[in-house]
């Protein structure tokens, strides 16, 4: 009989890594580590929610995109998508492991405004620069490619049909989980509610979970998502992470569209895609975009309403007549000082790990900040991609990590 995926009680009194938080990136760095042949330690990952129901992860949009500004997250969008194209490969070969490929029709930024026109020019320059497909389109070639759209009042648009698009980010989660698993990784169902330091406060010397079980650990790894800050709490530590909600709608229309719809990023912020054969996903947010309780995941009704339906049916006319098929809400782990990651060790309590503050590009960078990540906690430093610009030194200095392409 199979193991069950979740214990309730901790096998070992100590492990020498610790993860807390089982979804996408908990089990990423869990995977990454497992398949270092230079290490060798005990993995337990701990998991609030064994279900998953409320995690970052379930409510991903799981797209990815080269369409950054700095060339440092195009290259981690790029090993992404070396990852999910090779996925078996990556895994080993393993044949119970499908074959993914992107579904790359593309991001499409539409600029109605001089100073967004020359954002996107400066970004696709550097995005060349890294070997990035992107086109800068005018007027007249959007509306030739996709008539659908309203172009009026655009500029430009900006888009790469290379690596962009839909991708299966829950089947590289399970398979992230199982394979780890099946090479000794623990997962524990339940919640970490302190943690101990050591005397100097330099150490976590072990985490205490609801249950009362205490755990003693060689280094903590927080990958609690929207939780980052409350976790990062328990070692006397601050980063400015918090919930912010963001709602999705898939909806089907009454006149389809002949041809794939681009990931479009509209001036409004309101952004729609292909979905399905004949549906489509749109996303946004309210213009007041406050921190939300974790557990707040009640809808705004009068959002679609007032702003995301008129949006897309100002861009989209065909889509005047739509129906909502389904929709929910769900959780940024948004960074407030510049929307990127928190990675990497803390400047003094030197054995715990962030992987926090993705700001909802968390899902396609998983594989380089896993990888990163495992290869931090192994040898001290990055092997692969240099993630340091990323680190928690900035966040002490608040000197942000600059990216302007954030959605």
């Amino acid at each position: 009989m199979a193991a069950p995926l979740f214990t309730t009680t901790p096998t070992r009194r100590s492990y020498d890594i610790v993860i807390i938080g089982g979804a996408m990136y908990g089990s990423a760095v869990a995977w990454f580590l497992t398949d270092n042949s230079d290490f060798d330690g005990s993995i337990l990952v701990i998991e609030r929610d064994p279900s998953y129901e409320k995690s970052a992860t379930a409510h991903t949009n799981s797209c990815i995109r080269q369409q950054f500004s700095n060339p440092l997250n195009v290259q981690i969008s790029q090993f992404g998508a070396e990852f999910i194209n090779g996925f078996r490969g990556f895994m080993g070969g393993d044949t119970r492991v499908p074959d993914l490929s992107i579904q790359s029709y593309g991001y499409m930024y539409l600029a109605d405004t001089e100073a967004f026109a020359d954002s996107l020019r400066t970004s696709q320059a550097a995005q060349k620069l890294q070997g990035a497909a992107t086109q800068i389109m005018t007027p007249d070639q959007i509306k030739d490619a996709y008539p659908f759209y309203h172009t009026d009042d655009l500029l430009l648009g900006s888009i790469n049909l290379v690596n962009e698009g839909y991708w299966d980010g829950g089947t590289v989660f399970d398979w992230w989980r199982r394979s780890a698993r099946e090479r000794g990784v623990e997962y524990l169902a339940g919640e970490v509610s302190s943690m101990t330091l050591s005397t100097s406060g330099a150490r976590v010397e072990s985490v205490t979970l609801a249950s009362g079980d205490v755990i003693a650990c060689g280094q903590v790894v927080n990958a609690s998502g929207p939780r980052g800050a409350r976790t990062a709490l328990m070692a006397g530590i601050k980063i400015p992470v918090e919930p912010r909600k963001r709602f999705s709608w898939v909806f089907s229309a009454e006149q389809p569209l002949d041809r794939d719809l681009p990931l479009t990023i509209d001036p409004s912020g309101v952004h729609i895609r292909q979905d399905g054969p004949q549906t489509y996903l749109a996303g946004g947010h309210a213009d007041y975009d406050p921190a939300v309780d974790f557990d707040d995941f009640e809808m705004d009704h009068g959002l679609w309403q007032d702003k995301v339906w008129p949006a897309i049916a100002s861009r989209i006319p065909q889509f005047e007549a739509i129906k909502v098929i389904t929709e929910w809400a769900g959780h940024y782990d948004y960074n407030t000082l510049d929307h990127n990651a928190i990675l990497g060790p803390h400047s003094h309590v030197e054995n715990f790990f962030f992987v926090n503050g993705f700001s909802g590009h968390g899902l396609q960078q998983s594989p380089a900040m896993g990888r990163g990540t495992a290869e931090m906690l192994t040898y001290g430093e990055y092997r692969t991609l240099d993630l340091t610009p990323f680190g928690y030194e900035r966040i002490m200095t608040g000197t942000p990590f600059s990216e302007n392409a954030i959605i």
